[in-house]
């Protein structure tokens, strides 16, 4: 089954669902199964008519999910959830669209997406909702962004989503040896531990202590998320912790954002397996 179909309003504000034993949302071993999604597509809301989100049948020898990057937007998991670990595998694929077409590959995770689908705008047609990213980026995998959005459509009731990072003095790079500072959505963005001082914006770019393995090799994603805590890793290394994070829970949303990427083994488990 394909990803189609919106959730009614009363389903975006259903209580989360507890995770208590293994839900898989993509298992990367059937072909054409996103029934556990819905795709969201900004000004074109839940129509996919150019196959953004699709399931093709072999890469590296197995299904995995496609996204193919030509439209801003993502896949949706049609429940809520608040404290459970996220393994998911990514790799990239070659294609790359524009806005972006000959800078780095860029793509993410939303965790903890609340209120209607394209709140980021007031119009409600952004590909984006009010979420926390965890970012799937050339060079900068793992960083973290707090995605703002409103409430309603009068514009009148905007929500800027806070969390708490351990910095040093002048820095916005997470360290575990650092001082907490609260973070507020749209003052910065929030580095993983060992971004790269030469980072550029191009694709394909490693810097000299990335844990994000070369194009076209396959990386494990994990976030554990306890409510407002949230801890990101990426091949096994811890890179990223924030804390008192003013959003609890939330849907998932699975990014296209103009470069093609391959997701497969989606899965959430209870807190401490």
């Amino acid at each position: 089954m394909m990803a189609t179909g919106p959730l009614a309003s009363a389903a975006l504000e259903a209580p989360p669902v507890a995770v208590e034993k293994t839900i898989v949302l993509y298992d990367g071993k059937t072909v054409n199964d996103l029934s556990k999604f819905y795709v969201w597509l900004g000004p074109k809301g839940h129509e996919d008519t150019n196959c953004v989100f699709t399931v093709v049948d072999r890469i590296d020898g197995a299904p995995a999910i496609r996204a193919s990057g030509q439209e801003l937007g993502g896949i949706v998991t049609r429940d809520s959830y608040s404290s459970y670990r996220l393994v998911a595998e990514f790799r990239w694929g070659n294609v790359t669209w524009e806005p972006r077409l000959n800078l780095g590959r860029k793509s993410g995770i939303l965790l903890h997406c609340q209120g209607a689908d394209g709140n980021f705008k007031p119009t409600f047609d952004s590909p984006w909702t009010l979420s926390i990213e965890f970012e799937i980026f050339d060079g900068r995998t793992g960083d973290a962004v707090l995605v703002p959005g409103y409430r309603s459509r009068d514009g009148a009731d905007r929500i800027f989503p806070r969390a708490t990072m351990r910095t040093l003095p002048g820095s916005d790079y997470w360290n575990p040896e650092g001082t907490p500072r609260e973070r507020i959505a749209g003052k910065g963005r929030l580095y993983w531990l060992a971004k790269d001082s030469d980072w550029k914006d191009v694709p394909g770019f490693r810097g000299k202590n990335d844990v994000e393995k070369p194009s076209g090799e396959w990386n494990v994603l994990e976030a554990v998320v306890d409510g407002g805590n949230l801890t990101y890793f990426v091949n096994g290394t811890k890179v990223m912790e924030l804390t008192n994070c003013s959003l609890t829970y939330g849907r998932i949303l699975f990014q296209s954002e103009a470069a093609e990427v391959f997701f497969r083994r989606i899965e959430l488990h209870p807190l401490g397996h």
